[in-house]
């Protein structure tokens, strides 16, 4: 703030809000065109140390039961221990990465909102000042937006209920009857553990679950991404790209299958102070109501730039926003998983430079 108490902005070039796999790609490429952090570009990260989301993953999540890790890019991830939580191996990992290219992430830093600011530039408004700067790349990705349902009597439920970013390992379940809901990996992991050290486990979902047999070629994953990427295009909120592909029939999850586990149930319709209910007169005793049901992307800081389509979602053309050419989106639909967070990271800082260089004209022109 100013002697005239005016709050002054420091400038720079680019801004990158997130500092997970999406966030650190972008940082990395845009350190290989020659701009410089904390001068040209800066990294701000929310989270406490590094590893993105990573770093909030469950303990029996260890790193050998991680599906599609791609390395961050120019430089890989060798010997880890597979028996390691997956937290402990890819923070350290990207720990090391940002020492490595020299990346100064900024942390913990709470990104609040991206305003219209003075001749043409961004104003984002953070926990440690405000920038101003001529470029965004957000890379918030969906961790810190976990999705609840809403079902009648939810506020009666005498027991527990926690959602997939709070769960704590199958331990805590032990001698309890719970019910797991959603169809995804995350709740087939949770269900799987939880049923070895639960009195009864139940599992429940809205639709019936997909399983894939055979390999995940290159075909069947860009048919994948196709079809999350239409929705981004089309403005509507974006998939996981999980939740086209269908889950992997792995040996456990044969196994589950074959003992009973993974015997799915349609959705309730109520929750009852003792457990959950149908309309058919079915209903089950729980102790534990655990919520598998994924996460929304974290982009309510750019709200003031009003970049959401009456879909619901921000509709992207690569990584941009159709909306506003300086704001790009890594991380975002089709980019969500690892290896698409690297390209698209890549893909944003291209973009980014012929915004700077001036050779984008879809961009808007300082006065």
């Amino acid at each position: 703030m100013n002697d005239s108490g005016v709050t002054t902005a420091r400038e720079t070039e680019v801004v990158v809000i997130g500092a997970g796999q999406a966030g650190l790609s972008a940082a990395y490429h845009l350190r290989r065109t020659g701009l410089e952090p904390d001068r040209d570009f800066v990294v701000l990260d929310h989270s406490p140390r590094p590893g993105g989301a990573w770093q909030f993953r469950w303990p029996s999540l260890t790193y050998g039961k991680v599906h599609g890790m791609h390395a961050l890019p120019g430089m890989e991830l060798t010997g880890a221990d597979d028996s390691r939580p997956s937290s402990e191996v890819i923070g350290a990992y990207f720990d090391r990465y940002e020492s490595a290219f020299d990346l100064r992430v900024r942390r913990p830093v709470d990104v609040t909102a991206v305003r219209e600011g003075p001749a043409g530039r961004l104003l984002v408004e953070s926990s440690e000042g405000t920038y101003a700067a001529r470029a965004l790349i957000n890379a918030t990705g969906t961790w810190d937006r976990p999705f609840w349902p809403r079902y009648p009597g939810q506020e009666s439920f005498r027991g527990r209920q926690l959602h997939t970013a709070g769960y704590p390992g199958p331990a805590a379940f032990a001698g309890q009857r719970v019910v797991v809901v959603g169809g995804g990996a995350s709740g087939t992991q949770h269900l799987m553990e939880i049923a070895e050290v639960a009195a009864e486990t139940y599992w429940v979902t809205r639709r019936p679950p997909v399983f894939r047999e055979g390999p995940f070629d290159a075909d069947r994953g860009r048919a994948a991404v196709a079809l999350v990427e239409e929705r981004v295009r089309r403005g509507l909120p974006p998939q996981s790209v999980v939740s086209v592909t269908g889950l992997p029939l792995t040996e456990a999850i044969r196994h589950a299958r074959d003992t009973g586990v993974l015997d799915r149930l349609p959705m309730f319709d109520r929750i009852t102070p003792d457990g959950v209910a149908w309309d058919d007169g079915r209903a089950v005793e729980a102790d534990v109501i655990l919520w598998a049901t994924g996460f929304r992307a974290a982009i309510d800081h750019l709200a003031p730039l009003k970049l959401r389509e009456p879909g619901g979602g921000i509709q992207v053309e690569g990584t941009r926003a159709v909306r506003d050419p300086r704001i790009h989106l890594v991380g975002y639909g089709p980019s969500a998983s690892t290896i698409g967070a690297n390209r698209a990271g890549r893909a944003a800082v291209r973009a980014i430079g012929r915004l700077l260089d001036g050779s984008d004209t879809t961009a808007p022109v300082a006065v």
